[in-house]
C-alpha cells in the first residue's frame, strides 16, 4: 500500500496546552512546599505567639491579656472551627475596649481585656466612675462599639457572601444584646442604674428565665453572679454616699434611655439581618 502524500505518512502532532507539547517538563517554579491545614497555620501562630509572650513576660497585664486572648481563641478553635473561633475572640475584644476607651476617657484605671472561654471577657475596674451617669456611660460604651463591629463583619459577608461570616455576625449581635440585660455586672445593669435600679429586677428575672428555660450551665452561673450584685448593691441604696451616686438629672436620663433602646431595637435588627438558618460551624 503506498501513500499518495509527497511528505510522506500522516503522523498525528501533540496537542498543545499552555504552549507546550503535552508531555514536555514545564521550567521549575521554585521550592516545592508542603500544603498545612488552616488549623494547624493557626496552631503553629498561636504557639509562636506564647513563646513570645513567654520570653517577654515582662509586663504582665499585657501578658495575661495574650495568654486568655491565645487561650479562648484556641478553645472556640476546637469547637467551631479557626476562622468564626479567632473573630468571636476579636469581635469580644473589640466590644470590651469600648469599655476600656471610655473608662480611659474618664480617667478610671482599667486593666486590659480578660478573656474567659465560653464566659465572653472582661475589664476590672481600679475605681468605680465618679457617679451612675458616668458608669451608665462605660457600660454602654462596650455593647456600642460592639454592635458597629458585628455590622461591619455583616456588611463585609454581604459583600462576598458568606454564611460563616453573617453567622459570625449574627452572633456578634447576640452577644451584645445579651449583656444589656439589665442586671449588675452585666452592660445593661450598668446603663439602667442611671434610670433606677429598680430595673434590676427586672433583669433578674430574664436570667432566671433564660436559666430555666434552656437549663445551661452558663445562664445559672451568671444568675448567681447578678443574684449577689443585686443584694450587695440594693442593700446599700439608702446610704448617704449611694444616693449621691445615684443623683443623674432627667437629661441624662433621658440620654441613656434612647441609647439603651435604640441599641436594643438595632441589635434586634442587626440579627434579623445576620439569621443563616441550618448552618453549621465545624
Amino acid at each position: 500500500m503506498h501513500d499518495d502524500d509527497p511528505h510522506g505518512p500522516y503522523r498525528p502532532q501533540p496537542a498543545l496546552v499552555d504552549d507546550r507539547p503535552v508531555g514536555e517538563v514545564p521550567p521549575p517554579l521554585g521550592p516545592v512546599r508542603p500544603v498545612r491545614s488552616p488549623l494547624r497555620r493557626l496552631l503553629g501562630l498561636l504557639a509562636a505567639a506564647g513563646i513570645a509572650v513567654a520570653k517577654f513576660g515582662g509586663l504582665l497585664l499585657k501578658g495575661k491579656f495574650l495568654i486568655s486572648f491565645l487561650i479562648s481563641a484556641v478553645v472556640y478553635t476546637v469547637f467551631f472551627g479557626w476562622q468564626f473561633g479567632v473573630g468571636l475572640v476579636l469581635l469580644l475584644l473589640v466590644h470590651e475596649m469600648g469599655h476600656v476607651i471610655e473608662l480611659r476617657r474618664q480617667g478610671v484605671p482599667a486593666s486590659a481585656p480578660m478573656f474567659i472561654p465560653f464566659m465572653g471577657a472582661m475589664v476590672s475596674m481600679r475605681a468605680m466612675p465618679r457617679n451612675a451617669w458616668a458608669e451608665a456611660q462605660v457600660g454602654l460604651a462596650g455593647p456600642l462599639l460592639g454592635s458597629v463591629a458585628a455590622a461591619g463583619v455583616l456588611i463585609w459577608a454581604d459583600q462576598v457572601n458568606s454564611d460563616l461570616l453573617r453567622a459570625l455576625a449574627y452572633v456578634g449581635f447576640l452577644l451584645n444584646l445579651f449583656n444589656l440585660v439589665p442586671v449588675v455586672p452585666l452592660d445593661g445593669g450598668r446603663a439602667v442604674a442611671a434610670l433606677h435600679p429598680a430595673f434590676w429586677f427586672v433583669g433578674l428575672f430574664m436570667v432566671a428565665a433564660l436559666a430555666f428555660h434552656y437549663q445551661a450551665p452558663f445562664f445559672f452561673v451568671v444568675l448567681l453572679f447578678v443574684a449577689w450584685e443585686l443584694y450587695a448593691r440594693w442593700s446599700r441604696r439608702d446610704l448617704p454616699a449611694n444616693r449621691a451616686y445615684h443623683a443623674v438629672t432627667w437629661p441624662q436620663r433621658v440620654a441613656v434611655g434612647v441609647v439603651y433602646l435604640g441599641l436594643v431595637v438595632a441589635l434586634v435588627a442587626g440579627m434579623h439581618a445576620a439569621h443563616v438558618p441550618g448552618i453549621r460551624l465545624n
